[in-house]
Formats: C-alpha cells, structure tokens, sequence
C-alpha cells in the first residue's frame, strides 16, 4: 500500500536537489505515541522531516465536540515531496520491503532500516539521525537514556533468567526479543506465522549474539495452538503478545504481557510509546509489574503461601 501511494503522489516530481529533509517510515504501527515519540525525538534534534505516513491522529483524536473527517495526517504535498527528501529511514523491515526497495531502486535515495526499541536500538537509531543530519544528539535524549538504563537496572533482578514465549509479526517479535536479552531475558519459544528465510536468518543472529538466546526455537508457519502444545510440554514463566494470548493464558497458566496487536481486552495501551527511551521504560513496566502480579496472585493465601506476599519490591 505504501509503494502505491508514494509512487503515486511523487511521480513527476523528482527535482535536481535535495529539499534536505528526513523520510521516516513506522511501517505498521497501531500504537499512535509511537508516531508521536519519533515526531518528538526529530523536533528534538531540530531537524526537518516528514513521516511516510502519520496516522497518529486519526487513531487517537480528541474528543473535543467538533466533527474532523480528516485530523492531523501527512499533508500530501509533503508525501509528494518526499521523493527530493536526503534519506529515508524505516522503522521496520518486513512490513515495507517493498517499499524500501522501490525508495532505493527508483528514487536513488539512501535506505536504512533501524528498529529504534531497546537500548541498542535506539542508540543506533539516534546515531543515524546524527550522521544524515550532521546534528550531535540532543542532551535531553541523552538524560533519557539515562533514566531507561537507571529503571532497567532497578528491574533487572526480577527479569533477569525468566524464560519466555512470544508470538507476532516479525518486526514486533525482533524488537521485543532484542529488548528482553538486554534485560537477560531468556527466550524459549518464538513463534511468527509469516515467518521468512530472511526474518529467520535475523532473528538467529541475534539469540546467537547473547548468551540469553541459546535455547531459543523459532516456529515459523504455527498458529496458536501449536504453541498452547509447547506451553505445556515446556514451560515458560511469561508469554508475550496480543489479546489472543488470554486463551493460552487460562489454558496454560503462564501469565501474559500484552503487546502487539491486536490489544482488545486492555484500554489504552496504544496510548504509550514502545519506541525511544521512553518506550524502554514503558515495555519495561508491563513486563516487570507481570511478573509482580503472578508472584501476587500464586502468593496471596493468608498462612499458608503469603510468605513471598511482599508489600515492597
């Protein structure tokens, strides 16, 4: 859909110069402050760019008593001009390949694909922002880092060694196994079922690059109940993705963190960023307050299990 629009809207218009600005590409993206964090993070780099496409408005408009057919959005002038733009940068891989290829291939435009979740992520996605733009990351972004890194290590004991399942596409299961092996999270089972050789081949690189990621299997093409069997035969003590989980969750008994999409038993969780240092501490706070409510709730009869029901974490 994106290559159509873009190919679309920008044909003819290519121009003899550069307008300078930065192409930023979410890719499929439900959660509307992710678009929102990455508008942040440019502005506060001071920087000029357009996001292919911005959508966070039209998910997450206000309710302010006035009808808006069309709130917010990228102006079509600008998705027009994004042909003339420095570099593009997509945050994922698989959901606009096709479009990464046709920026790289007709518009002779530099590609770079970075997945700015976790700690590494967002380094080497702030890091590339530096480079296109000749900018030094902002001091503000830096104290950011700080504080992700202060609220992970205030965590890491209780996340550290737990041994999880996760199932969802592939740019969402890459960016979320990458931020558990940096809380030395220990992946077991890793299910995608539009999987690809290519996505495989990643994802391997990455449990090989951890010492936490060595007992990991990745399912490709299995569904659901092929991973309620594996929940059974090898447990886990977290699963993580969309509200389909629940079912595996009352089946299983292995608690479930939601993220992903769809989230439709859960308010508002599109609402908060999984992107940037703020989204380090958000995934970071589902995570970690999961496994304090099983420790709750497999805790709390008065007498005989309360041992462990502790009113300070």
């Amino acid at each position: 859909m994106m290559k159509a629009i873009l190919s679309t809207l920008t044909e003819g218009k290519k121009k003899s110069s550069s307008n300078g600005k930065i192409n930023f590409m979410p890719g499929f993206d439900t959660y509307s402050e992710n678009t929102r964090e990455l508008k942040r993070i440019a502005e506060v780099f001071g920087i000029d760019y357009t996001v292919l496409s911005d959508t966070s408005d039209y998910v997450d408009s206000p309710n302010d008593g006035e009808f808006n057919m069309y709130p917010g959005g990228t102006k079509l002038e600008d998705a027009a001009d994004s042909i003339n733009a420095k570099a593009t940068v997509a945050l994922q891989s698989y959901s606009l390949t096709k479009t990464c290829d046709y920026i790289t291939k007709e518009w002779k435009q530099d590609v770079s694909m970075i997945r700015p979740w976790g700690i590494k992520g967002t380094d080497e996605f702030l890091m590339k922002i530096s480079e296109l733009t000749g900018k030094a990351i902002p001091e503000e972004l830096e104290i950011e880092r700080g504080r992700a890194v202060d609220a992970m290590t205030d965590s890491h004991a209780w996340v550290h060694g737990k041994r999880f399942a996760i199932y969802g596409d592939p740019d969402l299961v890459y960016s979320v196994v990458s931020f558990m092996l940096e809380m030395g999270a220990e992946p077991v089972h890793i299910l995608v079922h539009n999987t690809n050789k290519a996505f495989e081949k990643e994802l391997q690189a990455l449990l090989d690059s951890s010492e936490f990621g060595k007992e990991a299997k990745i399912w490709g093409g299995k569904d659901l109940w092929h991973l309620r069997s594996l929940l059974f035969t090898e447990p886990v003590d977290l699963l993580i993705g969309n509200s389909y989980g629940k079912y595996l969750w009352r089946d299983c008994g292995v608690p479930l963190v939601r993220i992903g999409y769809p989230i439709m038993d859960r308010h508002h969780y599109h609402r908060y960023a999984t992107i940037g240092y703020k989204g380090v501490i958000n995934l970071l706070n589902w995570v970690v307050n999961t496994v304090f409510e099983e420790i709750d709730r497999s805790t709390n009869v008065a007498g005989k299990t309360d041992i462990s029901y502790d009113l300070v974490r």
